[in-house]
């Protein structure tokens, strides 16, 4: 796959990941759930950051529900209307303080939820379309993700790129802007790129 462009890559894991049934992405996201929750950093965590699964993602809601019964504080992003590719992110309690949002996705309630300024979870769950060895990832091309990583953060903080198996390519071609997550949680495995 070295050779194809991130859009090839995109539409081809895309079509792959919509192909999965309900019991394939049960079995795969409870492996993978699995495998945050066994991260040092998840355990020692004050405050996460995570998101509402679409269109067969990894599905963290078990997270959700993991810090909130640990009294972690939960971030959860909500995109700007009005300029594409920002996010703010809401400080959520409950899953009654999601409404449903941009693009389809729950999201914090602004009329709910508080709306830091700066947000420097010590966690961050990120999905991807796809994810190489390196932690580079490919979204789907809204560079939403990207900003928030290019952000100043706290020392210290774990910036962890969920996927499946299938989902880690052998490369993806970085921009300038790109950041890479430090670690990637698989149904397999927990890789940590150099």
């Amino acid at each position: 796959m070295i050779d194809l462009d991130k859009s090839e890559i995109r539409q081809g894991l895309l079509k792959r990941r919509g192909e999965l049934s309900a019991d394939d992405v049960g079995g795969m996201s409870s492996s993978i759930v699995s495998h945050v929750q066994s991260l040092a950093k998840w355990r020692d965590a004050q405050e996460v950051l995570l998101y509402w699964p679409i269109k067969n993602e990894v599905d963290v809601r078990p997270l959700l529900r993991d810090a909130w019964d640990m009294g972690k504080k939960v971030f959860m992003p909500c995109c700007r209307r009005e300029e594409p590719g920002i996010m703010d992110f809401g400080v959520v309690r409950a899953e009654e303080d999601l409404l449903h949002g941009s693009f389809g996705i729950k999201e914090p309630c602004r009329s709910r939820c508080e709306f830091p300024d700066a947000v420097s979870p010590d966690i961050m769950i990120i999905p991807g379309v796809g994810f190489d060895h390196k932690g580079y990832r490919i979204g789907f091309g809204g560079g939403y993700y990207d900003r928030f990583l290019a952000r100043p953060q706290k020392d210290g903080f774990l910036s962890v790129g969920v996927c499946y198996s299938f989902q880690i390519v052998d490369e993806i071609v970085a921009e300038d802007w790109d950041k890479p997550v430090h670690s990637i949680c698989t149904d397999k495995e927990i890789i940590c790129p150099k």
